[in-house]
């Protein structure tokens, strides 16, 4: 069976408010690889009225994104294609990301790994996202002036982050 190999950073790392989907064999499979990071600076941003963590497209700015990787099947990858809105909110890419953990999260010390993985980024929207507080680690509880996540199934209303 080929795998995709994914990089999440938001909600749907383990611990997190919809990390369920990444465990639901009904949707698809989703195989744990390790604790990550991105291998480039990237902005993440929480923002919009459900307070959603964003990754923007802007490579060299921001920090060294922690999260995780999951090897997905075809199923799975369509329906993250569809959980995150791509191609209308977010847009599907390639990244390098840095392994640092094994599937049993023991430390890979000098053995890390860099994999080219897919990751969704948001490469529409308003200027004032740009200037928002970069974070390393995203967590849905509220923290350090990120308020907590708000969960929902229809982020067509996404209005305060995208241009449209």
């Amino acid at each position: 069976m080929s795998m995709i190999r994914v990089f999440v950073y938001g909600t749907l790392k383990r611990g997190q408010p919809n990390y369920h989907y990444m465990t639901d064999t009904a949707i698809g499979v989703a195989r744990f690889v390790g604790q990550a990071r991105t291998a480039d600076r990237w902005p993440l941003v929480v923002a919009s009225k459900y307070n959603i963590p964003f990754l923007l497209d802007l490579k060299g700015q921001g920090e060294h994104v922690e999260g995780e990787i999951y090897d997905v099947d075809q199923k799975m990858a369509d329906f993250l294609d569809d959980f995150e809105s791509h191609p209308k909110l977010y847009q599907r890419t390639t990244i390098p990301i840095e392994q640092l953990t094994n599937e049993d999260d023991s430390d890979l010390g000098d053995e890390k790994a860099t994999h080219q993985c897919s990751v969704y980024l948001l490469t529409r929207f308003k200027p004032h996202i740009a200037q928002l507080p970069c974070l390393s680690n995203y967590n849905c509880q509220e923290a350090l002036g990120v308020a907590a996540y708000v969960e929902s199934e229809d982020l067509s209303d996404a209005e305060d982050v995208d241009p449209g």
